[in-house]
């Protein structure tokens, strides 16, 4: 090995280190679950986006497994050559009828479809105009594209802020940008709170701008079924673009975007994490199908998902943690101080719970938290043990 890089390399994990933002993945022993085993210890697993636990269900798990002895393991080849399986394309007719667009353009993540929708639709003539708190995938898509966006230009607005956004639309306006972007997290991953998407659709329509909505964390969670943001707030039909996770509620993987057959068409052709990755394999499609049959028909996950997030929201507030305002599952507890965080994480998990300590650069330094996310596969045990070690660890930590 090069030992400049080596040395380098040395110097920028002990950096980590030093700032207590340093990180070890635990391994998963056991299927994604309320409670599971890890490395080693048996523990309530509040950092899992299985919402509804349906990574789990028997009707997802043998649709994947008859697909393997229908279809086999692979897709063999890139989507646009030849890996385009029918069970992808009714993967893709499924999803737009449950998002209630013209079309759904799979991709094999949600990180690919932001950064392969992003860059197509932009050019050097345009601009983008971003919340600040969205999600590293979109901010690494609008990074791919030629258009302007930077924070310094004024490009970015304050998390939520209406009448920043308006600011900034305006300016575009003034300037001439031949397409104007606004960009937002449905929910946004770390603080748990939503968009305010009926004034962002307001602004967007006066300004001439088009919108689009990444519902990662809000597909299988809010809206009719679990549809996203723009069902949740009726507003189908005025968003352009919609981003979302087959990974999180769905249980399985990928991303999609949904929305126009002509974005659809020119994704296949401009998209390039589309057009040079390798298709899904045809039981992850299969999969997916049998995760949606449930979503549209058994309401069950989502009201557990809800009552326990209720619950969980709750217990915390009743013992005094600060939750940042969280309006959904994604329910984080307010820290600060990163080291103190990752001791939190590292006591809790002795203690029998599984709380992820998220630090810069995931959040802004001095903003460390404890993600938590109540789901559907915890039971009332679960919640009230993880709520006991919360206690215990704080009054240890003083």
């Amino acid at each position: 090995m090069n030992q400049t890089l080596e040395s380098w390399l040395g110097d920028q994990i002990q950096e980590l280190h030093d700032r207590h933002l340093y990180k070890v993945p635990k391994i998963l022993e056991t299927p994604a679950g309320g409670r599971v085993r890890m490395n080693g210890r048996e523990v309530v697993n509040l950092s899992s986006n299985n919402y509804l636990g349906l990574a789990n269900h028997p009707n997802v798990k043998q649709a994947a497994a008859e697909a393997v002895e229908r279809w086999g393991v692979g897709a063999g080849a890139v989507r646009w050559i030849g890996g385009t399986m029918s069970v992808h394309d009714e993967l893709e007719e499924r999803l737009a009828r449950f998002k209630r667009v013209e079309s759904v353009l799979v991709f094999t993540g949600g990180f690919t479809a932001n950064s392969g929708c992003i860059p197509a639709v932009l050019t050097n003539q345009d601009v983008v105009i971003s919340d600040e708190l969205n999600h590293a995938s979109i901010i690494d898509g609008v990074r791919l594209s030629p258009a302007a966006y930077r924070k310094s230009e004024g490009w970015v607005y304050a998390h939520k802020d209406m009448d920043a956004l308006d600011d900034c639309l305006r300016r575009a306006s003034e300037k001439g940008f031949a397409k104007k972007m606004v960009i937002t997290d449905g929910v946004f991953s770390m603080d748990g709170d939503i968009a305010p998407l009926p004034q962002i659709v307001d602004l967007c329509e006066e300004h001439d701008a088009f919108l689009m909505v990444d519902d990662a964390h809000a597909s299988g969670v809010l809206g009719k079924n679990g549809a996203g943001t723009a069902s949740h707030f009726d507003l189908y039909g005025r968003v352009d673009i919609q981003l979302g996770t087959l990974s999180k509620a769905l249980g399985v993987v990928g991303g999609y975007i949904a929305g126009s057959k002509r974005l659809k068409e020119w994704l296949i052709n401009r998209g390039r994490p589309y057009l040079f990755s390798t298709a899904h394999p045809p039981m992850v499609a299969a999969a997916l199908i049998a995760s949606l049959d449930i979503m549209e028909n058994d309401p069950e996950p989502m009201n557990r998902l809800w009552e326990n997030t209720r619950r969980w929201k709750a217990m915390l507030a009743e013992a005094g943690f600060d939750t940042m305002g969280s309006e959904t599952p994604i329910t984080p507890v307010y820290v600060g101080d990163e080291a103190k965080a990752q001791e939190m994480e590292r006591l809790l998990f002795e203690e029998g719970v599984y709380a992820l300590a998220i630090v810069y650069p995931t959040v802004a330094l001095g903003k460390a938290r404890l993600r938590t996310m109540p789901s559907a596969a915890h039971t009332e045990q679960d919640l009230a043990d993880a709520l006991a070690a919360f206690i215990k660890v704080r009054d240890r930590l003083g």
